[in-house]
């Protein structure tokens, strides 16, 4: 993947090595709803995480804003501002207007959010109300050495799939963070949510290029690491490798073949339009 020329927007919150702080007054409704939407590592329990992350309490935390130096910062600066280039154009096209998050923040362990103290073991996730997406960067060796995903792609993959969800708040398919559309029962609206994310990654996939004038664009074997990615964060992967059984009542992402399915429509068609898995009568 080619990255190294992508523009940086400076639209990225970098509170690394700045020590951790909670929120007063728990995680909240809204921060139950963040967690669902943006666990990307289901090896822990959330029932856990949520406990842990209630366990927190602090002030609020700003870092600093801008565009980071190191090479880490650089790449998902990049990747941001790529993901703004493109849903720009296509919201454009549709004759709205889009507005980037409120920021990509970089933190380490443990951090306040619009949503509740985010914490590391959450792994990346977005939160609807403060539009902000929240990722420690230590979860870029958690998704190589435990998950097998490598790759600058399979890390783009994540990054795309976080910024699909404020695609998601824009277009009224989050609703107000309630979670209100996904409650359609035994989880199956949680899925579908996190299926659609999947797909808008891969329509941002099919798009950088052109959208970014080449300054960050896919290079042969990319779209197999995002294809790989996708099939290792997959619910039934990730039961299997941790509990040794799939429990699909229990599901909240998708099995690793519709994660790679709606990857690769997204990806293949171009288009968020095929991207309605709400009114996909199988997924």
């Amino acid at each position: 993947m080619r990255w190294e020329r992508g523009r940086q927007s400076g639209n990225i919150e970098d509170r690394r090595g700045r020590g951790g702080y909670g929120t007063v007054g728990g995680i909240g409704a809204v921060g139950i709803v963040a967690v669902l939407i943006g666990v990307f590592v289901f090896g822990e329990d959330p029932g856990v995480m949520v406990n842990a992350v209630n366990d927190i309490a602090g002030q609020q935390q700003v870092g600093v804003r801008g565009a980071p130096t190191d090479a880490a910062g650089r790449f998902v600066g990049a990747i941001e501002t790529s993901t703004s280039t493109v849903w720009t154009e296509l919201f454009r096209q549709s004759g709205k207007p889009y507005q980037p998050t409120a920021g990509v923040v970089l933190y380490d362990q443990v951090t306040a959010t619009g949503c509740g103290a985010g914490q590391a073991a959450m792994g990346p996730f977005y939160c609807p109300a403060d539009h902000k997406v929240y990722l420690d960067l230590a979860f870029w060796n958690e998704l190589e050495s435990r998950f097998g995903a490598k790759g600058d792609f399979a890390r783009a993959y994540v990054i795309a799939h976080e910024i699909g969800h404020h695609v998601q708040f824009l277009r009224g398919e989050l609703d107000d963070g309630s979670g209100a559309r996904a409650s359609m029962g035994d989880g199956a609206g949680q899925v579908r949510v996190e299926l659609q994310a999947d797909c808008y990654a891969g329509v941002w996939a099919a798009r950088t290029g052109a959208a970014t004038a080449g300054e960050v664009e896919l290079e042969a074997g990319d779209i197999e690491e995002g294809l790989a990615a996708a099939s290792s964060v997959g619910d039934d992967t990730i039961q299997r490798r941790t509990q040794g059984r799939v429990v699909p009542d229990s599901f909240t992402h998708g099995t690793s073949e519709q994660r790679m399915r709606w990857f690769k429509r997204g990806y293949d068609s171009g288009d968020p339009a095929h991207c309605d898995t709400f009114g996909a009568a199988a997924l």
